[in-house]
């Protein structure tokens, strides 16, 4: 489990500019962040969160990551659609989520099945976990990620 405290696990994965990586953001603050799907109620709304906050992200030199196991294409007809200007990372098979720990059992109606805790890592210059929100409810999200970078 990441805690803060602990070095960011690398990742290398597919945006619709190319790969990106964590380490392409040294000397940057990162805000990456997890959730469950492309085109639904609470991503959309968590993303919108984080678009309409990014001039004050970018004022505190924070480059912000989303990441979902959707494909490349349904990343692209997400940001088009809702006009989100940070890039959206694709985690098809998974092993970043479980790197980071948010791969989990989850419950629904009785139901269970596995997928991705909503979650969000604040990462210092130095690649190094300053914050960790897991379990995150949408609702004031993106401004309780900007206080935490105050911190």
């Amino acid at each position: 489990m990441i805690e803060a405290g602990d070095k960011a696990p690398a990742f290398s994965l597919p945006s619709e500019d190319g790969k990106i990586s964590l380490k392409d953001f040294k000397g940057k603050k990162v805000v990456l962040y997890f959730y469950p799907k492309d085109l639904t109620p609470g991503c959309t709304q968590q993303a919108c969160d984080f678009r309409d906050a990014l001039p004050k992200f970018k004022k505190k030199g924070t480059v912000i990551l989303g990441v979902s196991r959707d494909p490349l294409n349904k990343h692209t007809a997400f940001r088009e659609k809702y006009d989100l200007n940070f890039a959206l990372l694709s985690d098809e098979d998974g092993k970043v989520c479980e790197a980071y720990g948010v791969w989990k059992e989850k419950s629904l109606y009785g139901r269970k099945f596995m997928g991705i805790e909503r979650s969000t890592f604040v990462i210092d210059e130095k690649g190094t976990v300053r914050k960790v929100f897991r379990k995150v409810k949408v609702k004031d999200h993106a401004p309780a990620v900007l206080e935490a970078l105050a911190e």
